[in-house]
């Protein structure tokens, strides 16, 4: 038998042995039909039977999905109204679904060909299509509900397997049509956002039917899924043989595998299990010149440059994740969480830092700045009468027995996993530690209505833009010496670039939500209401920009995990050097070399070469 080779090498179809029906597999049943809109909102984030809505001057939420489901919420419908002198109004009504939709364009060969010679699924719809045109930006779903978008895709794609894929791009590589890979639809970077100025014919190629658990090997714990799988339903599956990977991002429910992998994802456990660069063992991408992909799984190569890491934050624009060999892990026996209280917020980013120097944070450790913890409190149900005065019984304690200011107080939510033991030591260290920093422990309730409180966020935005309010969260990663200084620049340069645009009523804050050796990862949450501004969602983006510029400035970087997109290909020049640039073009070129991939992700599509990258690299076979 020849030894396996110890290589990265780029795979033509023929070299694939074996079909992936002759390999053992497993198709589950996803949360996500097919026909999204069916389960999903056309027009925002999330499920169709979850949402926040006014009733009778109160906010409530929608739906039994979630820990809010059925509740009023009188406490967050004062916080919108003193934040925002904003009274709800209940009648509003949502926007309806389109009547007609831009007229396709079509290459009649290709369709020929695609139905003579494959057997994959295709829909020409118009809802179809306008669904999967666009991601979950701010400027994405404004444009949504304005009717704004000239250019959707021609076509919806439903391959089912890796073959298929191949046969896909294959086609749209002779016939020079654009593909647009999509997963779960949750970008907020602009990365899916269909290129309005294409004009060639643009196919969605859905990978929601390629959710195969291929296969599992216990011994070595990993697995390999197909890359539509969306997280949650990755992770029930596993949970059935009692693993898990870990990987829980915001997105966790609605987002896929290969959207993980394409965007160089994080996950809010990833102290215990890592990142998605450090989940992923090999990684398969059809791309038009072949397959590219690791043939070995072990644990550690040293074979020249790790090509999983040009796959890996690649956004679309080399080819299509198709598999995907992911470490498991068994699950936590134990599953705690728990919540700090600091005085201030210097306090608690001194306390993640020294949590981060000693090397023994839980699985989920994030700090909320004074602002977003008062949101939180906000978003609380209305309680008895009862617990309302244990509630002003605790307020005393902290503000009075503990010298608190409540204009000052922030806070940590804690999630511990793993064996009984070590997490009752890992709980001794965090709390000894958090009293350091003149920080206590302000219970588990608190805590995990924290960390599932992630989930309904995202719902806020769409129901803030309803009633004529803005917001998005953008984030970074920072080294620990300029975290607190990047936090309070940031902030004000917010503040200042509101108050040059006249924006008196508006919300800025900011989270610690990741701890590394050397830094953090920081969230910022902004959002105004702009009833007497004629161009929202432009002035927002002005400010954004600003703030990622003041990011910059103070040592940042440009994404920590939600990519580039296109929203901030105008700064990923500068953040990879010119060579770098040259060099992701010059891959580029390689794989891609009619551009079918023309997302125009990390560099801007029209951005014109100098003279001396011309100098060094020949002209380009398509624009970029």
């Amino acid at each position: 038998m020849a030894p396996q080779r110890n290589t990265v090498t780029t795979k033509t179809p023929k070299d694939n042995a074996a079909t992936l029906d002759e390999r053992l597999s497993k198709r589950v049943n996803s949360v996500i039909p097919k026909k999204r809109q069916e389960a999903l909102k056309w027009y925002g984030w999330g499920y169709n039977d979850s949402q926040f809505y006014g009733r009778e001057g109160t906010i409530c939420f929608r739906g039994d999905r979630y820990p809010l489901g059925g509740c009023e919420l009188p406490n967050f419908t004062k916080w919108v109204h003193q934040k925002f002198q904003l009274t709800i109004d209940p009648d509003k009504e949502y926007p309806k679904l389109p009547q007609s939709y831009p007229k396709p364009i079509q290459n009649a060969a290709f369709l020929q060909e695609l139905r003579a010679s494959t057997q994959v699924e295709h829909s020409g719809e118009g809802v179809d299509r306008l669904v999967r045109c666009h991601g979950q930006t701010l400027h994405d779903i404004y444009s949504l509900w304005h009717n704004r978008f000239r250019r959707i895709p021609d076509l919806v794609l439903w391959p089912r397997s890796h073959d298929q894929v191949v046969q896909l791009v294959q086609l749209a590589h002779k016939h020079n049509v654009m593909l647009l890979p999509y997963g779960g639809g949750t970008s907020v970077s602009g990365a899916i956002t269909c290129p309005q100025e294409e004009p060639r014919m643009i196919c969605a190629l859905d990978t929601s039917q390629m959710n195969r658990l291929l296969w599992l090997n216990r011994e070595n714990l990993t697995v390999c899924f197909e890359a539509g799988i969306v997280g949650q339903d990755l992770e029930r599956v596993l949970r059935e043989q009692g693993l898990t990977v870990g990987h829980e991002p915001d997105s966790y429910e609605f987002s896929t595998l290969g959207g993980w992998v394409a965007t160089r994802a994080s996950g809010m456990k990833k102290n215990v299990y890592g990142n998605i660069e450090d989940l992923v063992v090999r990684v398969r991408m059809v791309t038009p010149t072949g397959t590219l992909e690791r043939e070995c799984s072990a644990p550690r190569v040293s074979v020249g440059p790790d090509f999983n890491h040009v796959i890996l934050g690649s956004e679309g624009t080399l080819g299509v994740i198709t598999e995907v060999v992911l470490k498991v892990r068994p699950l936590p026996p134990v599953k705690r969480y728990g919540s700090l209280v600091f005085p201030d917020f210097e306090q608690g980013v001194l306390f993640m830092r020294e949590v981060a120097r000693r090397r023994c944070q839980p699985a989920s450790v994030r700090l909320m700045d004074n602002e977003q913890f008062m949101f939180g409190q906000a978003l609380k149900p209305e309680k008895s009468w009862l617990a309302s005065c244990m509630d002003a019984v605790k307020q005393r304690y902290v503000t009075v027995w503990k010298g608190i200011d409540l204009k000052q107080i922030c806070a940590a939510t804690l999630l511990f996993e793993g064996e009984l033991k070590d997490v009752q030591r890992q709980e001794a260290l965090i709390y000894e530690i958090a009293g350091r920093f003149k920080g206590f422990p302000a219970g588990g309730q608190n805590g995990e209505r924290g960390y599932i409180l992630t989930f309904v966020i995202a719902y806020i935005r769409d129901f803030g833009l309803h009633q004529g309010i803005v917001a998005e969260s953008f984030e970074t990663s920072v080294p620990w010496d300029r975290c607190s200084l990047l936090c309070r620049n940031v902030k004000q340069r917010v503040v200042a670039e509101c108050y040059k645009r006249r924006i008196s009523l508006y919300t800025i804050s900011c989270r610690v939500t990741q701890t590394y050796d050397a830094g953090a990862c920081i969230y910022f949450y902004f959002g105004f209401r702009y009833s007497d501004i004629p161009n929202p969602v432009e002035v927002f983006e002005a400010i954004e920009h600003s703030a990622r510029d003041e990011i910059l400035a103070c040592g940042g970087s440009l994404s920590h995990h939600h990519g580039v997109g296109k929203i901030r290909s105008q700064w990923y020049r500068n953040a990879v050097t010119d060579t770098g640039s040259s060099l992701y073009r010059a891959a580029k070129r390689h794989l891609d070399p009619q551009n079918i991939f023309a997302l125009g992700n990390l560099l801007p599509s029209k951005e014109k070469e100098t003279p001396q990258q011309n100098q060094h690299e020949s002209p380009p076979k398509a624009k970029l």
